[in-house]
């Protein structure tokens, strides 16, 4: 279905063509939170098509859209979901209804957008084989970059949901033990980094004691969002030894406001790069599991915003050449019995290319601060400094006619609560990165 059948008028360009379809929960009012659907430049509330019954017999529980989240909806699983994205492609083409549904349209600049989900779990992954590679010199410059494990399973950790954030959020400058001048000390992170990432959203769990097989990952996952996993490199490389990341991690992650169904990205999926050795039976899959996307990492320090200065592109990567793919993220987190409920979520981890400029963390653009960039307010950056606004964006195929975007996701860097705020000692370069 093309966008020029649409009743709403798409802007050329726009991420939100009538081919996407996003979701994503918003408020045009206080406590006026329920789910919308993106198109074009504005959104229809899908809490009013449901009342209006216009949803026709569609298994839809009652109100799912007037909830603060979209887990319930996203319970529903793979048939309610297709049968709600036609009928939406039905709506938003017959012009005989069009007046009717005019009133139930916002501009999207107006609604305030929160988390779209409420995971109860959050897994990070570290997928990138130029990521690891990158990561791997930094540390190990005189030994194999890759850890003997890294080509065999999808490595990854769990992390925490109480600090997931929306869109537009605040980041509090972490604070924690960091070294200064190899003194262990304990004040605000000097070496504050962001990780360019794409997330998983679970639509359907699984019992705890069954596994997914990879062979069923698409009756279970519901789409992606952006992800920025921001990171304390200096915390993170104190702590780390021997369980890995901790306060470095936990202080913020931020997700864009719009979910992209796998049903949207069914054009833009890809063959995998080919895996050596051959992934065990539980992760080999012949279907195209990889994601045709193209991402990009922009950077805005405070200074560009007061004198109105745009934000300056830092990095853009693409993401089909990714080691690991979500089908076998998901078949590898639940082979042990592992549960998921609706509205988890998974990391791709940092995502980089192999070229300079394709770097999805600052830690290996600037070689863990021993170079610097430049901003176009003469600034200079190694790692973030408070004011600093960071913001990712994304699409879906490379044909401006026929990608759609999977929008973008901001955070500003604050100074860090009084009660860690102290003199900054001098930087040094143990960081770590995943």
């Amino acid at each position: 279905m093309s966008a020029a059948s649409s009743w709403i008028v798409v802007p050329a360009g726009s991420p939100f063509p009538i081919t996407n379809l996003p979701f994503g929960v918003g408020q045009p009012e206080p406590d006026s939170w329920r789910a919308w659907v993106a198109v074009g430049d504005v959104a229809l509330d899908l809490a009013a098509v449901q009342a209006a019954g216009l949803f026709g017999s569609i298994d839809l529980p009652p109100q799912c859209f007037s909830e603060r989240t979209l887990n319930t909806y996203l319970a529903c699983g793979p048939a309610v979901w297709s049968a709600t994205r036609s009928r939406l492609i039905e709506l938003l083409t017959d012009h005989s209804i069009a007046k009717t549904l005019q009133t139930h349209l916002v501009d999207r600049s107006s609604l305030v957008m929160g988390v779209p989900i409420a995971p109860t779990d959050y897994v990070d992954f570290y997928s990138s084989l130029h990521h690891a590679v990158n990561v791997g010199r930094i540390f190990r410059p005189d030994s194999e970059p890759l850890l003997a494990n890294w080509r065999y399973i999808p490595v990854g950790y769990h992390g925490r949901t109480g600090t997931i954030v929306p869109d537009h959020s605040t980041i509090p400058r972490p604070a924690g033990y960091r070294l200064a001048d190899g003194v262990p000390t304990v004040g605000p992170c000097n070496a504050l980094d962001i990780e360019l990432e794409v997330a998983s959203v679970i639509g359907v769990g699984n019992e705890r004691g069954s596994p997914i097989a990879i062979a069923d990952a698409s009756q279970h996952l519901y789409g992606i969002c952006l992800l920025n996993d921001w990171s304390a490199r200096d915390l993170q490389a104190f702590e780390y030894q021997p369980l890995g990341p901790f306060l470095g991690k936990s202080f913020a992650t931020s997700v864009s406001p719009w979910l992209v169904s796998l049903e949207a990205l069914g054009p833009f999926r890809v063959d995998a790069p080919a895996q050596d050795p051959p992934p065990a039976e539980y992760l080999a899959t012949t279907e195209p599991w990889a994601l045709d996307l193209y991402l990009e990492v922009w950077i805005q320090s405070a200074r560009m915003r007061e004198f109105g200065m745009d934000g300056q592109l830092v990095s853009c990567v693409g993401f089909a050449d990714m080691y690991w793919t979500p089908a076998q993220q998901l078949a590898h987190l639940t082979v042990n019995g592992a549960s998921t409920r609706s509205g988890d979520l998974f990391g791709s981890g940092t995502v980089s290319g192999a070229t300079p400029g394709s770097e999805g963390s600052l830690i290996e653009l600037t070689s863990n601060g021993q170079r610097s960039f430049g901003l176009p307010d003469g600034s200079s950056r190694t790692f973030l400094l408070d004011g600093d606004r960071v913001e990712l964006r994304g699409w879906a195929g490379n044909d401006p006619a026929t990608r759609i975007g999977l929008g973008s996701v901001s955070g500003t860097v604050v100074p860090a609560h009084r009660s860690t705020a102290s003199p900054r000692p001098t930087r040094h370069s143990n960081g770590r990165g995943d």
